[in-house]
Order: C-alpha cells, then structure tokens, then sequence
C-alpha cells in the first residue's frame, strides 16, 4: 500500500518521454524561429501566420500531455484508496463473482444466475485438479437459484474439505449455452497487495477485489 501512495503524483516514462520530447522540438522551434528573424529581408517580413499555428499546435500539445499526467495522477489515487478500503474486508463475508467454494462442515454453496429460461440444466462440481467429482439437476428459469452440495461424490462417498468450482451447464430453446454467472460467499482471511490488482483471499480462494459484489458483516450473514 505504501508504494502506491509514494507513486502519486509520479510520471510514467511515456508521459515523461512525451514532455521531454516536446521540450527538445519547442526549444528547436524558437531557435530556428530567432535565427529566420535575425536574417530575414527587411523588405520583406516573414509571414507570422505559420510561427502562430505552430505555437498553437505545442499549446495543444502540452495541455493533453497534462491531461494524460493528471489522469494518471487519478488512477494512482483510486488505486491506493482500493488498496486502503480492500484491507477493512478482512474478517468480513465477501460474495464475488467465481465458481469457486469451499466445502467445509458437509456443506459448500454458490448462487448461479439464468440470463434465460433454459430447456436443459446440468451441474458439474470439480475438485481442485479439475476432476469431476459430483453432478446434479439444475434449475431452468430464469433469475437466481442457491446451489447447496452436501459433498457427496456421485459414488455417494463424502469428499475431503477443499475448494472445489462449479460448472453449470444450460441450454436454451435453439440449443445455445446460456452465459451463467456463478457466485461464491465467504470470510475475508487476507488481502494480497503485491500484484497490479489487489487479491481478497477468501480461505483457499483468491479473487480480484473487481469481482467481488459485496461485503458484510460476519453476523448478518
């Protein structure tokens, strides 16, 4: 998190290329605009219509390199304030969007959402070697259906406590897939600020904080 506070208000080396290579041409521009004056025909004047154009083409030049600098700026900020607020979560119940839950106490659950209603439904329950472990009859209409598996193989043996993903598979009228959003809940155990994106770790599962849909207390879940 430190780091990315110490970046604010930093350049990136494409915007600082960019203002050093402006600097260097405008520096050249007035040089060889001072040498013209020096040595034009008195009886005939430059024309300063083409020396105006050009100052106006670096003017525009320079203020959308500051633009570009100051969106930066931005972005850093609303990196850092993420960063800040995405450490609060821990110890919280988080939902993100993953196929991914862990089966603990007999018991993993997921929320799946039908954009449709579908004619078929199936799901597919994986262990975490992409083995199938499990299938069930899923619900066809459409909106939000709770998904709770008791951790029974479908030799009806328990399976070990892990993390487990959730495939569903549902087809509409004209035998297309249906896009199916899946969704997991959990406790907040970490947060890993060490990458590009900031990480909610939920258990044996890690998410980007852009997935995540919603926080909340432990107790009112």
């Amino acid at each position: 998190m430190v780091d990315a506070v110490s970046g604010i208000g930093s350049t990136s080396p494409a915007l600082a290329n960019s203002q050093t290579g402006l600097a260097d041409n405008f520096e050249m521009f007035l040089t060889l605009l001072t040498e013209q004056m020096k040595n034009q025909d008195p009886l005939n004047p430059l024309d300063s219509t083409q020396f105006v154009n050009q100052l106006v083409d670096f003017s525009s030049v320079e203020q959308q390199i500051a633009q570009n600098q100051n969106l930066e700026s931005l972005l850093l900020l609303q990196s850092a304030a993420a960063q800040s607020s995405s450490v609060s979560y821990i110890g919280r119940v988080a939902t993100a969007e993953t196929p991914q839950a862990t089966l603990q106490n007999g018991s993993a659950n997921w929320e799946y959402t039908l954009p449709s209603d579908a004619t078929s439904s199936s799901i597919i329950i994986r262990d975490d070697n992409d083995r199938i472990v499990a299938r069930r009859d899923g619900e066809t209409s459409t909106g939000s259906h709770d998904f709770a598996w008791d951790g029974l193989g479908d030799g009806g043996a328990a399976l070990d406590e892990g993390v487990y993903s959730l495939e569903v598979i549902a087809q509409d009228s004209d035998g297309e897939n249906l896009a199916v959003n899946i969704q997991a809940a959990a406790r907040v155990t970490g947060v890993d600020l060490s990458g590009p994106e900031v990480i909610v770790e939920m258990g044996g599962i890690r998410v980007p904080l852009s997935s995540v849909m919603s926080i909340k207390e432990a107790d009112t879940v």
